[in-house]
This record gives structure tokens, sequence and C-alpha cells, in this order.
């Protein structure tokens, strides 16, 4: 299917959540910019709005999502799992989990990615889990992000840019992560960092937060904390929230664990609610994304 023609087929899909709008990349201009949007090589961009009704817990302060019960789109160049409804696929259900609104699973093919394209008052997140992806922003920022290496975007009153996988013969694959912004229009920020992953071992590494005076860890407009760790097996950790009013999503990068009792596999979910403190066991050597968020904001 010819990129154009995609781009309207996924535009259908999206009435349900809001009005779809196609704006040209001819002339970038973040004055343009008044919903969020996310793009493919195109020069044309989706556009929607974000609504999300009242989530439902499904085990009492635990909310599971199997990796295979997410949404998928497969358009050849992009490959892409939805924990949260995205593009054209939709579930009431499954809108967001309090300030967390995107965690998007996506492979880009060896060379493809996404063209210039806007966003605004919205904190993005990118964890690249193998190969790289090229950025370039109208702030002047142009960097590759590798896989040891973690981008936040505070897309603020508005930013266009784009993100390429460099390689020739290697696909890229990453978590794009969207999170309601605390500040409205705010300065449209950039920022990525470099973190050990021995540093992460059998604990918890902090890889965002509010802090935005840190110079460990990156930053967001936002309540929320992030962090990574890597378990080895039958080891056993708590997680301490930061707020005990934040809930906690948990994701499953590769491996599996329990939480509360509940076993978890790889690309699994689970966001917990109610409750200042956790454990994980791992049931084999695992690694993990933990996304604490304010459930009010």
């Amino acid at each position: 299917m010819k990129r154009k023609d995609f781009l309207k087929n996924s535009l259908l899909g999206l009435g349900v959540l809001g009005s779809s709008k196609l704006i040209s990349e001819s002339i970038p201009n973040q004055n343009d910019v008044s919903n969020d949007h996310h793009s493919h090589p195109s020069s044309e961009i989706m556009g929607f709005n974000h609504l999300p009704p009242q989530q439902h817990t499904t085990n009492g302060n635990m909310i599971i999502h199997k990796a295979d019960s997410r949404g998928h789109a497969n358009h050849g160049w992009l490959d892409s799992k939805f924990t949260f409804s995205f593009a054209s696929y939709y579930n009431p259900s499954r809108m967001h989990f309090g300030a967390l609104r995107v965690l998007n699973d996506d492979i880009i093919g060896e060379g493809m990615g996404f063209g210039m394209h806007p966003h605004d008052n919205m904190e993005i997140i990118s964890v690249p889990i193998s190969g790289s992806l090229e950025h370039k922003d109208n702030m002047g920022n142009h960097y590759v992000i590798q896989d040891t290496e973690i981008q936040v975007m505070s897309a603020g009153s508005g930013i266009y840019h784009s993100e390429y996988n460099p390689s020739s013969n290697t696909k890229a694959q990453f978590l794009q992560i969207w999170v309601f912004t605390n500040q409205k229009n705010a300065k449209p920020r950039y920022g990525q960092m470099k973190f050990d992953p021995i540093k992460r071992k059998n604990t918890f590494q902090l890889i965002v937060s509010p802090d935005s005076s840190t110079k460990d860890h990156l930053w967001i407009h936002q309540n929320a904390w992030f962090s990574l760790s890597d378990l080895d097996k039958n080891k056993e950790i708590t997680y301490p929230l930061y707020n005990k009013n934040n809930g906690v999503y948990v994701f499953i990068i590769d491996g599996s664990i329990s939480v509360n009792g509940q076993i978890l596999g790889k690309r699994d979910g689970a966001g917990i609610t109610d409750t200042d403190s956790f454990t994980i066991k791992a049931h084999q050597n695992s690694s993990i994304l933990l996304m604490e968020v304010p459930m009010k904001w």
C-alpha cells in the first residue's frame, strides 16, 4: 500500500478518538500545532486528541494487560504493538493508566522512520531496546539514540521532530511513551542521557523524575518517576512509591516476574494502585520498566 493511502485508511479509524485532520509538513511551524500527532514517513500526518474514560481494574488494585491483548498494526516499515488506544486501535477500556497515555512497542525497518511531524503539550519518552534512532528537531537538535540511552522530549507549546532508523541492515526497536504534562504550553525541551546497565542490576535505576535540577537522570513536567531494573532469576525486590497517591505501571521488557503473586511474562504489563510499595520476584533473568505516574493530575 502506498504511504499516502495508508495514511488515509488510518485516519478513518481515528474518528472515535476525536477530529482527524491532515497537516502539511512542507513548512514546519510549531505555531501550527493544535493537537498531539503521530506520524510516519509521508508528506502528511495524523492528528487526534485524547479523551480518556475511566479505567477499570481487573484484579483488586491491579490492572493486567497481557502481551497478546495489545493492539497491533503492521505497516511493513513499522510494526507496532499498542498497550493503550492509539491511531486506528481503539479500546474504550484501554485509553490510559493515570497520566500514562501511550505505551507503544515499535519496530522500525532498516532506513525507515517517522518524518518531520509536530507534537504539543505532551511529555514523550523513548526507550531503545535494540538498534538506534536518529533524531532531528526544529530546535536544532540532531542526535543518534543508542540502546543504552534514554530520550525525553517536552513538547510544550509545540515542536517538530523526525526519527529514523539510521541502519541499513538492522531493525530498530524501542518503546515510545507519552505522559500527560502538568505544565501547559511550556517551552519545548529535549534531553538525552546514557545509563550504565550495571547500575540497574537487581535494583531500580531511576531514569526520569520531576526534578529539573538533577544531573543523574532525565526530567519531565509531571510528578512521575521511571525506573529500569535487570533482575537475576529468583531475585525479590520491593519498589517503594515516591508518592503514595501515584500508581505504577510495570512493563516486562524481557523475562518473567510476579507482582504481588500475579505472574507476568515478556511484554505483559500491570498497573498497580492504592499501595505505597509492592514486591517483584523474577522467575528468570528479567528486564522491567516501571512508570510511576499520578492517577489524577
